[in-house]
């Protein structure tokens, strides 16, 4: 049998406007909750196709903003858009044309694993064929009541029901939470299809190699703010190099695109994404202990958040969201109502 990918309805033009151009935009975008701002003058643009990535701990703001996005909870100020919609006045709209995995899924308790599957499908006018074999790419039990299943095989349910919508645009908060490695492995498969196949994806994750192997762009969430917006393949060809010297300073190459992080009592730090013009520079110098290490995530993260946690590891900690179970307006299956920041 043949994989089943995901397919995705996409509208281009060879002008294309600005609404086709970013599918999310934010502007000013905001939140308090009483003396407690959640999110704090948000302007982000995602533009259409990209996968982008949401990193920060737990009250950052990440959820948030996700939450924003999908119309679950009012904006204090600014705006917000998503496929040229209000997300607060027309999130009707905005339901049907996304697909939202929130970070703690509820599911009907009552229904088996193939009985959801037909209700979404149903829901948005499909039939349930491409669940089912996404289903199958799952490992899921479907014959299983989802009151019975485990926290993770709930998980993979619902990551089902997202990825068949077909929507044009997929949120996914937290989305391999609870899940073995070669699940997740699965997912990221779903969101580079989903990506191939013309939709936006806005990926939230505690997973740094998941942001790295997974998304086109990364946005470092501290305190509501966004504090770092770059391009992942920009963060995976910066090179740290560190060595020891005696006497003067080397002279660095001015041809080359160099960083001096630090130089102080014989030794000196500098960050490059341009490492191949600087080996032969670099091998002529009496340089002791010298090493050249791939930058990554991790450094960037913990510039930003030096006291949180290390997340090499798939968070399993609960959102201090209450979700409800979805009705028939054909809105995202898994649309939460919210009142907690996060």
């Amino acid at each position: 049998m043949s994989t089943p990918s995901v397919s995705t309805p996409s509208s281009h033009s060879e002008h294309p406007t600005e609404v086709e151009q970013f599918v999310v935009r934010t502007r000013g975008l905001s939140k308090r909750f009483g003396d407690f701002t959640a999110l704090d003058a948000v302007d982000l643009d995602v533009p259409r196709g990209q996968v982008l990535g949401l990193l920060g701990p737990n009250g950052a703001g990440k959820s948030t903003l996700i939450r924003l996005l999908v119309g679950a909870t009012q904006p204090t100020s600014g705006t917000a858009a998503v496929v040229g919609l209000d997300c607060w006045r027309e999130r009707d709209e905005v339901h049907r044309r996304v697909a939202y995995l929130p970070g703690d899924a509820r599911l009907p308790k009552r229904m088996r694993g193939r009985e959801v599957l037909s209700f979404f499908a149903g829901l948005r006018g499909q039939r349930p064929e491409l669940a089912l074999l996404l289903a199958e790419r799952l490992e899921l039990d479907l014959g299983r009541r989802v009151g019975a299943m485990s926290t993770g095989m709930r998980q993979k349910l619902a990551l089902a029901v997202a990825f068949a919508s077909r929507c044009e645009v997929i949120i996914l908060d937290e989305p391999t939470a609870n899940l073995d490695p070669t699940v997740r492995e699965v997912v990221l498969q779903l969101v580079a299809e989903a990506r191939q196949a013309g939709a936006t994806v806005l990926f939230s994750s505690h997973v740094l190699s998941e942001i790295e192997q997974g998304c086109d762009r990364v946005v470092i969430v501290k305190q509501g703010r966004l504090v770092l917006d770059c391009e992942v393949p920009d963060i995976l060809e910066q090179h740290r190099i560190t060595a020891g010297y005696l006497g003067a300073k080397p002279e660095i190459p001015s041809s080359v695109e160099v960083q001096v992080v630090r130089d102080d009592a014989g030794r000196i730090e500098l960050l490059t994404r341009s490492l191949d013009p600087l080996l032969g520079w670099l091998s002529r110098q009496g340089w002791h202990d010298l090493r050249i290490e791939r930058v990554g995530l991790q450094h960037l993260y913990a510039k930003w958040h030096p006291s949180a946690a290390r997340l090499d590891q798939p968070s399993t900690l609960d959102h201090a969201v209450t979700h409800s179970t979805p009705t028939a307006d054909a809105s995202s299956p898994l649309s939460a109502t919210e009142e907690r920041p996060s």
